[in-house]
């Protein structure tokens, strides 16, 4: 329940107590759960929507109402619960890992490794023969993809090494700010703001003159073991 819901119903409850602290009445008999909680918040709506036609309501028929969606409540509470651990279960899944063990010897020039935790990609790859007492060794040269660094890892040909999950999303550039800071447009109508320009000089003037030349932009962004960046762009027309 969203937030906006959350106040609504607790002015609700805080309406129908005062009615009956107005009328020097005493205030309604909580049932057994906790009324501060979402699920029972909600009980105060349907009661609003059942007692509306009833002027005014009394304390006996609300009273015969909570109880009458007592077991609807807890019902509600049970399949709420559920769907909640089953929606937490699949974020920690997506979140679980940023990367995935793929043995060094399969790995081929143009994948993807895992080098001094940075997410590269590879430039070279090559084996060495395998000795009378050892396996056969696999060196990497790598560049960093969100920096341009060059790295290198030696790794038994026979070993996993850890390899991100890289992923490309497309956006339309909406606007820059003066900070250098871009808004983007996502596929569910939101904007998305974290983001700063990239630092590739060649790409940063493509995105600026094509901005300003009033052209539509879709940038894709890379992202990678929690790091984002603009990595190209698509230029769509003029707007």
């Amino acid at each position: 329940m969203k937030k906006s819901q959350v106040k609504a119903l607790l002015a609700t409850k805080q309406q129908v107590q005062g009615h009956y602290q107005k009328q020097n009445q005493n205030p309604i008999q909580r049932p057994q759960s906790n009324l501060n909680k979402p699920h029972d918040l909600q009980l105060y709506g349907c009661l609003l929507k059942t007692l509306t036609h009833q002027t005014p309501p009394t304390p006996a028929n609300l009273q015969s109402s909570i109880f009458n969606l007592r077991h609807t409540i807890s019902a509600s509470k049970s399949q709420n619960m559920s769907d909640e651990e089953h929606q937490f279960e699949s974020k920690a899944d997506a979140g679980a890992s940023k990367t995935f063990p793929q043995q060094a010897g399969t790995i081929r020039k143009n994948g993807y490794i895992v080098i001094k935790n940075r997410a590269c990609k590879v430039v070279e790859v090559s084996t060495s023969k395998t000795g009378k007492h050892g396996h056969a060794k696999c060196h990497f040269v790598a560049i960093d993809i969100f920096n341009g660094k060059k790295l290198e890892d030696i790794v038994p040909s026979s070993h996993n090494c850890d390899v991100p999950h890289v992923n490309r999303t497309d956006y339309q550039l909406i606007d820059i700010s003066e900070d250098g800071f871009v808004s983007l447009l996502t596929e569910s109508g939101g904007t998305k703001d974290d983001l700063k320009l990239p630092t590739d000089d060649s790409l940063l003037t493509q995105i600026k003159d094509g901005f300003n030349e009033g052209k539509d932009l879709v940038v894709t962004v890379m992202s990678a073991m929690g790091e984002e960046q603009i990595c190209a762009l698509k230029d769509i027309g003029p707007k």
